[in-house]
């Protein structure tokens, strides 16, 4: 079974123009709006909510309502969504438009997707708001920035890896000491972090544990090199060797995050880790 990330990817690559371009954006400026409503009156954040009963008995709107819900309360929330339109921005400009429009909105479906199931299995109406979305959001920048520092309470520096930490541990926390079935929200809500960037946990967590089909980029390019004085061709991929003289149907390109010139072909130009010298 191929990884669902290389689907992601191809669909990306092909469909540039996919998604709403600076989403956090539009999102930012919904959470400031909603909250400056509700602190007028209190009682508009409860027509946000998602709420299976109320959506099928007319309320519709709160099938993307509940995204817009602030992040926090108090003034607080001006902080928290100021960093999460942050992450999310970090994030866009990293994946591009399509695939982080993928990534945000599988995660507003897998909770959609939670609640109906729920209230359809239990009878139960459950109230939802975004709040893991954003974790998951939290846990992405976390897994692909580890070593970035923020300045916790504008103070102290804190790497994002050790920020990510503590809010995992509260997340599993509320897992096991959560009922069911309000136990699986938090799991179902960041099904897509595991999808994204499940992989650049594990080799951070298990960095020991290679698969024995994966690439030492350093060797493998100098193999290429060496192999470049020998054979004709004008671009080969410095992950799997394919050249454009042996499959002159593929496309390759250059890749800008990585340090001097490299190639690669179309199934590794996101896909790779980028030189850095």
């Amino acid at each position: 079974m191929r990884d669902p990330m290389n689907h992601i990817e191809r669909f990306s690559y092909n469909h540039p123009h996919f998604g709403i371009p600076n989403l956090m954006r539009y999102i930012a400026i919904a959470n400031v709006a909603f909250w400056i409503m509700g602190a007028i009156n209190p009682v508009f954040m409860s027509y946000l909510y998602f709420d299976p009963y109320l959506i099928l008995h007319g309320q519709i709107w709160r099938i993307v309502s509940f995204i817009l819900i602030p992040p926090s309360t108090g003034l607080l929330a001006l902080l928290v969504i100021y960093f999460y339109y942050w992450i999310g921005n970090t994030l866009e400009q990293y994946w591009g438009t399509p695939q982080f429009n993928i990534y945000f909105f599988s995660g507003v479906i897998f909770t959609i997707i939670y609640g109906f199931v729920i209230y359809f299995t239990t009878g139960m109406g459950t109230r939802l708001s975004s709040e893991y979305i954003y974790l998951s959001m939290f846990f992405s920048f976390a897994t692909l920035f580890p070593n970035l520092e923020v300045l916790f309470m504008f103070i102290l520096p804190v790497k994002m890896k050790y920020l990510a930490v503590f809010d995992a541990i509260f997340f599993v926390f509320g897992v096991f000491s959560s009922s069911f079935p309000e136990n699986l929200l938090p799991v179902i809500a960041v099904l897509n972090y595991f999808i994204f960037c499940g992989a650049s946990l594990f080799r951070q967590v298990a960095p020991m544990r290679a698969s024995k089909n994966a690439v030492n980029f350093r060797k493998e390019s100098r193999r290429i090199k060496q192999e470049e004085k020998h054979k004709l061709y004008n671009h080969k991929c410095e992950v799997c060797g394919k050249t454009d003289t042996d499959y002159p149907n593929l496309e390759f390109r250059y890749c800008s995050k990585c340090h001097g010139y490299h190639c690669f072909c179309e199934e590794h130009i996101n896909n790779h880790i980028h030189f850095t010298e």
